[in-house]
Parts: structure tokens; sequence; C-alpha cells
């Protein structure tokens, strides 16, 4: 994990979705280890998320891998990227940083996928992919789920505030405006009944831009 091949990966050979949220989390977790200071991994914020060693591997590596290796449709990133948000503002302590941004991201695309998808590899393929152990991959599976209070719900209209937030920073990178989802990809809802509770209802109304949805995840 972590090859030449895989940190070259032209952003054309992924997903756009991918692209925009990987550098919205690199850019989320450079800030976080800058204001958490050199060789900072206090107990207090210790979790089943956070390695004792940075991975060696870049995020946009490490979700180009996923993407390449999962084998899920585009929507379940984006599911991923509100599952993470629902996570964060329950855990406080846990911030997205160096030692916690892969975890992170394995646990809630594999959640997503089994969520969103009908046909999905199993919890020791995703481990294999994200480079963990399947023990791992099972407990942060369990923690994550007890962590958003199994909420995995999601509204069509949730769906699209986090694409509007994953939009506003494409145009933030100065990308070519052009969908992040394929025409033919199903947003929640379409497919499955879905509800919505009322404090994701208001995060998602209220992060109406990029900046905001990044103070959010850092909190």
């Amino acid at each position: 994990m972590g090859s030449a091949e895989e940190e070259d990966l032209p952003a054309t050979d992924m997903p756009r979705v991918v692209g925009v949220l990987s550098a919205l989390l690199e850019r989320l977790t450079e800030r976080n280890d800058t204001a958490a200071g050199p060789g900072a991994l206090e107990p207090a914020s210790r979790s089943a998320f956070r390695a004792m060693t940075k991975p060696g591997i870049s995020v946009r590596a490490y979700m180009a891998r996923i993407a390449r290796f999962a084998g899920c449709s585009p929507a379940c990133f984006v599911v991923g990227y509100i599952y993470l948000d629902r996570l964060l503002r329950r855990r406080r302590a846990l911030a997205v940083d160096s030692y916690s941004v892969h975890r992170l991201l394995i646990t809630t695309v594999l959640s997503a996928v089994k969520f969103m998808d009908d046909i999905c590899y199993n919890n020791a393929y995703f481990a294999k992919v994200g480079g963990i152990s399947l023990p791992e991959m099972n407990y942060l599976e369990v923690d994550f789920l007890f962590g958003v209070g199994f909420e995995l719900n999601v509204s069509p209209e949730t769906f699209g505030h986090y694409c509007a937030i994953l939009q506003s920073e494409m145009l933030c990178l100065e990308l070519e405006p052009e969908p992040l989802l394929p025409p033919n990809a199903a947003a929640p809802g379409s497919a499955m009944h879905c509800c919505l509770s009322e404090d994701d209802g208001t995060s998602a109304t209220t992060s109406s831009s990029s900046s905001t949805q990044q103070q959010q995840l850092a909190a």
C-alpha cells in the first residue's frame, strides 16, 4: 500500500467526488496537525480510530486505492462523508488528523457501501484494501455504528446539501465545474426508504460552505 503507482494515479482515473473529498480532508488534516503541534497524541483523545504512528500513504492515494479496489458507487463517498460528519459531531474529542483520517475513511466508506450498494465486498476484503487487520476492521465498524447511534439513513435532501458542499470545494480548487457524480448515480432515497433526524437536518442546512463544514469536522 502506498506504492508510487498509487501516488501518481491521475485524478481522471478515479471518481471526481473522490478527488474533491480527498483535497478537503487533506487540508483539514494538515490544519489539525498544525493546531495539535508536533508529537501530540494525548491519551484523552485516543480512540480506535487513532493509529499510534502516521500511515505512510497520503489521503489522496488512500482514497484512490479505496476507489480502485472497493468497487462501490460514487455516491458511497458522499454518504461516507455524511457519516464522518455525524460521528465527529457526537465525538467532539476526535479530530481528523494524520493519525485518524485513514481509519475514519475506510470505516465510513465500508459502512456506506453496505448501506447503499446491493453487492459489496466483505470486511476481510476491506481490511486488506485499508491496510489493517480483520479484527481491527470489525472493531472499527462496530465502534462507528455505536458512535453514530446506528443512524445510517440519509435523506435525498441531506445528500443534496453535502453534494453542494463538495461542489463549493470544487470551485475553491478551481476545478472545472463538472457534476460530482455520474448522471446515472443513484442518490439515497431513489431505491430505499430514508429518514432524517432533526439534528441531521439542522447540521446539513447550516453547512452552506466548505469552510463552515471544515470547522464542524474539526470540532
